[in-house]
């Protein structure tokens, strides 16, 4: 109880002091997640809208894919792109490793599958009658998907929600993509890490209180986002 009490003053301490490189870590981890979490917001929502709303070959392995990728481990993403990015990879040659463009790539990686499917699964669960009266009414391919898109908005954003907590503690691949440089690409999940195994409790706990606190801000937002929209 003690070493918590301490962190938690020594979050505070930091806060305060107005310690620049604490603000960098802190800007730089809600850059990076933010982005990654748009970006696989715009691919996935409408991918998981096709994958439940349409048939085509291929279809159920693909489903098989996405499932399998909802619980792809952090390292195997890191190790991935580290490949990618490899001088000898596929796009060594724009130096991207140990970026901050890596770690969104890692994290697009972890967070992409969890929204598609989440998503997709939504759209499987829709009342079939629905569909068969939209269709009645001669709505277009386009209204109908608009309207379908509002009767699961709660569950496109409970995907979204669950896709940002899958990054914003992430720490495995953003270590071995990200190499957790000070100054460039150290963010706080890895900077826990390290300060741990250089015995500084204090900090790390500190640190934590920090991420926590970035963490319940932003899903606050989108929280209150999902269920204004239930009211309405």
């Amino acid at each position: 109880m003690d070493l918590l009490i301490e962190g938690l003053k020594k979050a505070i301490e930091m806060l305060i002091s107005g310690d620049p490189e604490i603000f960098e870590i802190t800007w730089l981890t809600l850059r990076v997640s933010l982005t990654a979490v748009l970006i696989s917001t715009f691919i996935g929502i409408p991918a998981g809208v096709i994958l439940g709303l349409t048939s085509f070959p291929g279809r159920r392995f693909v489903l098989i894919l996405i499932n399998i990728g909802m619980g792809l481990p952090p390292v195997v993403a890191g190790l991935w792109i580290t490949m990618l990015l490899w001088r000898s990879g596929p796009l060594g040659s724009f130096s991207l490793l140990y970026s901050p463009f890596a770690i969104i790539m890692a994290q697009i990686l972890v967070s992409l599958p969890i929204i598609i499917g989440l998503t997709c699964s939504a759209f499987q669960q829709m009342d079939e009658k629905m569909l068969l009266q939209i269709k009645a009414l001669g709505a277009t391919r386009l209204q109908t998907v608009r309207l379908l898109v509002r009767e699961v908005k709660i569950a496109i954003l409970a995907a979204v929600i669950a896709g940002f907590g899958r990054v914003i503690a992430e720490v495995g691949a953003a270590m071995m993509v990200g190499g957790n440089i000070r100054g460039e690409t150290r963010i706080l999940t890895t900077s826990i890490v390290m300060e741990v195994s250089k015995g500084n409790f204090d900090v790390a706990l500190a640190l934590s209180f920090l991420l926590m606190s970035l963490a319940f801000i932003i899903t606050f937002l989108l929280t209150n986002l999902q269920q204004r929209n239930r009211v309405r």
